[in-house]
């Protein structure tokens, strides 16, 4: 079936970019010896997951249980869950994960290290404590306070101290400043290591990394193991980013244009019910995704079913013409759609469900 051949909207993705995109990170790991451990959360799908696998990967990262529910009964067998854990339901759901997967956890704190405890009744589970070097979301401040909740990790059965995580995505190394922001990261993460040191703690694993640092991750002093997600489609915000180019952008959704009734815009088939409703960061530009083929033409609102085209003078769309959109953020978008569609040059090759859609407990 050509792509042209698709009912849209429909959540495309080009397979022989989406390769070179893995086959890039892979070989990126591979030349500074950093193990890779991309993030499920982009993709949510085993199938890719797989991949990911095939191109070198570790293990895989999830962000929430029910990811990694969904990983773990498709034979996925080493899984990082990068969010912490509370309530008696969701620690029944990781032990019943763990015995089925080698599982390890970030936390960064007493009350979420009871409940993964508990959970390690009848498997091991791994632990990476958090710490909060300058993105001010999760993660303990460097100090004593990383320390302390390594010692309490030490001190439980069934538990193993693996190392720390920390999330750089304060960090984006094509922007003003970066190189600041970077010295400061890596200076707080170096005294944070000491700390360790002196107190005769092995740190084996140091996890990091994000789609916009990820090139970058050489650089950070310690660092062991990177998460990427967004790089094995790439969007919107990683063009703005410089991190590739739109070339490298495997994930569009395919449109149709239904109504070019009123002058100077067409009307798609896809709204805020099919697109990321994410703006562009750095905010540099507005709408909500780049037309491929029309750079002129510009995404600029969305109702639930309707996607709004601003043209330009000279431009002209047709009622029943397909486009493709390159979506701001490809996460949330890909979180939208239950199915995907590979093509290769133009023909479907490949349908498979995004079995993790919808999985945020």
């Amino acid at each position: 079936m050509k792509l042209s051949q698709l009912e849209t909207p429909a959540l495309v993705v080009d397979l022989d970019v989406m390769e070179q995109n893995l086959e890039r990170m892979a070989g990126y790991c591979r030349t500074h010896q950093l193990a890779l451990r991309p993030h499920s959360k982009t993709h949510k799908s085993p199938w890719l997951a797989r991949r990911q696998l095939e191109w070198g990967a570790c293990g895989i990262t999830v962000a929430k249980i029910g990811e990694a529910e969904i990983m773990a009964a498709a034979g996925l067998d080493d899984l990082l869950l990068a969010y912490p854990v509370f309530g008696p339901r969701k620690a029944r759901r990781l032990a019943e994960v763990a015995s089925q997967a080698r599982v390890t956890v970030a936390l960064d704190s007493e009350e979420s290290l009871e409940w993964v405890a508990e959970a390690a009744v009848d498997a091991r589970i791994g632990v990476l404590v958090e710490v909060d070097l300058g993105m001010g979301r999760c993660g303990l401040p460097p100090g004593e306070a990383p320390l302390r909740l390594a010692r309490a990790v030490q001190g439980l059965p069934r538990l193993r101290f693996e190392g720390l995580l920390f999330y750089p995505g304060h960090v984006h190394p094509d922007l003003e400043g970066s190189d600041r922001t970077l010295r400061e990261t890596n200076e707080r993460l170096a005294r944070q290591l000491e700390g360790f040191d002196r107190e005769g703690i092995p740190v084996p694993t140091v996890s990091g990394g994000s789609t916009p640092s990820a090139y970058h991750s050489h650089h950070f002093e310690g660092v062991t193991e990177i998460r990427p997600g967004t790089y094995v489609f790439n969007d919107r915000n990683t063009v703005q980013w410089r991190v590739c180019s739109l070339e490298q952008c495997a994930l569009s959704v395919s449109t149709t244009v239904v109504s070019t009734a009123v002058a100077g815009q067409a009307i798609v088939d896809g709204g805020s019910k099919t697109f990321s409703s994410d703006p562009l960061a750095p905010a540099t530009g507005g709408g909500f995704g780049i037309v491929k083929g029309h750079p002129e033409v510009e995404f600029v609102r969305m109702n639930e079913e309707h996607g709004y085209l601003k043209l330009p003078a000279g431009t002209r769309l047709e009622p029943g013409q397909t486009l493709e959109i390159v979506p701001n953020h490809a996460c949330t978008t890909v979180n939208m759609h239950d199915r995907a569609w590979g093509v290769r040059a133009g023909e479907v090759v490949k349908e498979w469900e995004i079995a993790a859609r919808g999985r945020i407990r």
